[in-house]
């Protein structure tokens, strides 16, 4: 049997999901589902499912600082992204290793800088607020928070389209080379429009129908790392958003339900939906 080529490598940093639906679990999903070998690099643990999170572990420093330098001195890593950090220790650990080996820098950084849960459960310290604004996103190839992340990070409260892109451009004051302000909590619209914004002057955005269903569990962290993926495969930036806009509208429309709470967006239909030609 002939060997299959290697795929390029995209690093996933952030917490597990008990429950499976969303965190590390989501994040290798899409990458797998999008063409690339998933790494990962756990920052901490949760105790969660459909309905909640219940607790949160982080994983000390060092060990999630080792696993970034493990995974990059072996094998490589064509991009990265982040989730759940948990604490400003961690995310000056995660920083400094990734300065170390060349993520932010060689290869693209996308921070998707998670606060809380979609159930509204606090997944980071209060003080590791500035850790993100001063540390994080000042390296960040992409920036991808939702709406309620992005009044913790730059107080903009938005509501159109011209807040959305006072918002990005906010975001780019503070380091990011590129900003995508998620349009999924934005009640009231028929669809649901990303904004990209750039530091070299891209503005574009990115809609899709809103879909009513409450099986969205990971859509933030699948849409940033098929976004990931994009990029660890050598795309330009608007093009590897535009993969993560088709990947998470589809991982919405195949959502399913589990459990007593909110499903997960899916991948299955990735490999489920193929039939030979």
């Amino acid at each position: 049997m002939r060997a299959s080529s290697t795929p390029p490598v995209a690093l996933a940093i952030a917490g597990t999901d008990s429950g499976g639906g969303a965190g590390i679990t989501a994040d290798v999903r899409a990458f797998t589902a999008c063409g690339v070998h998933g790494a990962v690099a756990v920052a901490a643990v949760t105790v969660q499912n459909s309905v909640g999170v219940s607790g949160f572990h982080p994983i000390p420093p060092d060990v999630v600082a080792d696993q970034i330098r493990t995974v990059a001195g072996d094998m490589g890593v064509d991009a990265a992204k982040t989730g759940m950090l948990a604490s400003t220790e961690i995310i000056e650990a995660v920083v400094a290793a990734a300065d170390e080996v060349g993520i932010g820098s060689r290869a693209p950084f996308v921070v998707d800088p998670v606060a809380a849960s979609m159930h509204g459960s606090p997944l980071l310290a209060e003080d590791a607020l500035d850790a993100v604004r001063t540390e994080l996103i000042p390296r960040a190839t992409l920036v991808t928070p939702n709406l309620d992340e992005v009044r913790l990070l730059v107080g903009v409260e938005v509501t159109d389209d011209a807040t959305a892109r006072e918002a990005a451009r906010a975001l780019l004051d503070l380091g990011a080379r590129a900003a995508l302000v998620k349009g999924g909590h934005l009640e009231g619209s028929a669809d649901v429009v990303d904004l990209l914004v750039t530091a070299d002057g891209v503005e574009r955005p990115y809609s899709s129908p809103r879909r009513d269903t409450p099986h969205s569990h990971g859509g933030g962290d699948s849409l940033a790392s098929a976004i990931t993926a994009g990029l660890a495969r050598g795309m330009a930036l608007p093009d590897a958003v535009a993969l993560g806009k088709a990947y998470i509208t589809r991982a919405v429309e195949h959502a399913y339900p589990l459990g007593a709470g909110h499903g997960p967006v899916s991948a299955l239909w990735s490999v489920a939906d193929w039939e030979p030609t």
